[in-house]
């Protein structure tokens, strides 16, 4: 059946003001240098990298009903993410977040998250059908569900979880075939520290990938039907600013999953995305198309994945 979208996504839409210090952050004070207001957000930033890179990516979450109001919705319109299927409620808003980045790229995020999340209990099947992935974060366990429907109807669920809330969380974990977690998240949630241990800690059955994230460190891959473990190192790379890029890796690993390719090379396309979005101010400003990305991929120095043994 042709598909309208290569990624659906609901989760954390945000607008962030960045405030850029001249300090690393563990100095306690810091001069500030530039100051900037930008959109974020988890899964939104994750789909406009979709449509970066060629694809098309519909927000199918809450969004307000008022077009005055819907500030958020209007960026990822603007930002080429289809909003035409999103649920509207009055009481809809985006998350907002302050956040400060030092001068190695680093940054803390503070956030006001008390906004309505997830999506519409009543969204149609034949709207979540209209895509092969569905990218969701930790707040999707207040749709529960609708990932277990998109579950049932054949979709991928790829799972960006940072934080848990206990037995809802882990529902979510387990309706989610491909887990794309950072490194720390998955140390705290599997109580092991070895990435090796962490992949089979995490694995089951019906999984088709679990993928750990640790920034300038790389990744660390398990995916079905393959007995290794992979580790895929980073691109070196000089970070002016690291927001919104596990975002894009996200994003980049969504839509290469979409495109046909196997969890791994999908980890080997989203480092080179999120390698490229780093080098540039915002979460969105840097965020890179297929090109730029190929180019990476295909250059002297682009790291190649290497078999991961337990430590």
């Amino acid at each position: 059946m042709p598909r309208s979208f290569h990624v659906l996504g609901f989760g954390a839409l945000a607008i962030d003001d960045i405030i850029y210090v001249d300090r690393p952050l563990t100095a306690g004070k810091g001069r500030v240098t530039e100051r900037a207001t930008d959109h974020g957000g988890n899964v939104a930033t994750a789909l406009v990298t979709v449509a970066r890179l060629g694809g098309h990516a519909a927000f199918i979450g809450w969004l307000n009903d008022q077009p005055r109001a819907d500030v958020g919705g209007r960026e990822l319109e603007r930002d080429g993410v289809d909003i035409s299927f999103a649920p509207r409620h009055p009481s809809a808003a985006p998350i907002r977040s302050v956040i400060t980045v030092g001068p190695d790229g680093d940054r803390f995020i503070a956030y006001d998250d008390d906004v309505l999340h997830g999506t519409s209990e009543a969204l149609p099947d034949d709207v979540l059908t209209q895509a092969p992935v569905l990218l969701i974060d930790g707040y999707s366990v207040h749709s529960e569900s609708v990932v277990a429907r998109a579950r049932a109807l054949g979709l991928s669920v790829v799972a960006d979880i940072e934080w848990t809330v206990g037995a809802a969380t882990d529902r979510i974990m387990a309706l989610a075939d491909h887990l794309v977690l950072p490194l720390a998240f998955g140390k705290s949630y599997a109580g092991e520290s070895d990435p090796a241990a962490i992949l089979e800690k995490l694995w089951s059955a019906e999984r088709s990938a679990v993928v750990l994230t640790d920034g300038d460190r790389g990744s660390y891959v398990r995916q079905k039907g393959d007995a290794e473990l992979w580790h895929v190192p980073a691109y070196a790379v000089r970070a002016v600013d690291t927001t919104g890029a596990g975002d894009c890796f996200h994003g980049a690993y969504a839509f290469a999953l979409a495109e046909g390719k196997r969890p791994l090379r999908s980890v080997v396309y989203a480092t080179a995305a999120a390698a490229i979005s780093v080098t540039s101010h915002g979460g969105r400003k840097g965020l890179p198309d297929n090109h730029a990305c190929q180019a990476w991929m295909m250059s002297e120095n682009a790291p190649a994945p290497v078999l991961l043994t337990a430590s």
